[in-house]
């Protein structure tokens, strides 16, 4: 049985200064995600124990980086998808366990007026190959902010978002085209009609007291495990963050 948990800590040395550690210890997980860690190499320096700890950082300082911390120690790490346009900005992390791979990744944001949304559609192309070369070996397990509502029922307000970054048709429709790819999206596997469960709230307009969020931040898992799949869950009572942690537990 394996616990695992992901978590956009937006800035992780805020994050420690609001509680991470006591969540940490708290929840026991065999492996930890991060993202949007923000940090340069030796910025911090975590007391995690027994856990195993990998870090991606960007090369521009105080953005993006991911990172993962696991009990067991894995056969192998891989830092980026070996595509030099999209490995400078510390996104994604492979941790190689002998029954799965597990990739953390900080998916890149649309930006403001879509001026992202081009390199957006590349990415997103690169990833999902990335993904199924990874899946024709052993069943992968993706987590992570993958900046997207994939459903109307996965944001509170579709209608007035239809065409801001993470709700437009085009950023959808690649998460329809790795979910048809043979990846499951979990927390739907296990509950297909939940309305008001979110994982992201802007820090503006005092969203989260109003539940006015977004569920961008995913466990999305290889169709062949789907009977090893046990829970999802997405602890919206947890604070620290504009992102609440989520968590799958499967039985790998």
């Amino acid at each position: 049985m394996k616990k695992l948990i992901s978590w956009n800590v937006n800035g992780l040395r805020a994050c420690v200064g609001k509680g991470f550690l006591d969540f940490f210890k708290e929840i026991d997980a065999d492996v930890f995600c991060l993202q949007e860690t923000k940090l340069s190499e030796g910025q911090i320096e975590l007391d995690l124990g027994d856990y195993h700890q990998y870090w991606n950082y960007a090369e521009k300082k105080g953005y993006s980086g991911t990172a993962l911390f696991c009990k067991e120690q894995p056969l192998s790490v891989v830092y980026g998808i070996g595509v030099e346009e999209h490995d400078h900005e510390g996104r994604v992390i492979t941790a190689e366990f002998e029954n799965c791979y597990v990739v953390t990744c900080y998916t890149p944001n649309s930006q403001n007026e879509l001026k992202r949304l081009d390199y957006r559609m590349t990415w997103e192309d690169a990833f999902l190959e990335y993904l199924k070369r990874l899946d024709e070996k052993k069943p992968v397990i993706l987590c992570g902010d993958l900046n997207v509502a994939h459903e109307e029922i996965d944001l509170k307000n579709p209608k007035t978002n239809r065409k801001n970054a993470g709700f437009t048709d085009e950023e959808r429709g690649k998460m329809t085209a790795l979910l048809s790819s043979g990846f499951t999206d979990t927390y739907r596997y296990f509950y297909p009609d939940t309305e008001g469960v979110y994982s992201w709230w802007s820090y503006r307009f005092r969203a989260r007291e109003k539940n006015a969020g977004w569920r961008i931040d995913y466990f999305i898992t290889s169709k062949s495990i789907d009977d090893k799949l046990v829970s999802a869950d997405i602890h919206t009572e947890i604070l620290g963050s504009d992102h609440c942690p989520v968590e799958l537990t499967v039985d790998l």
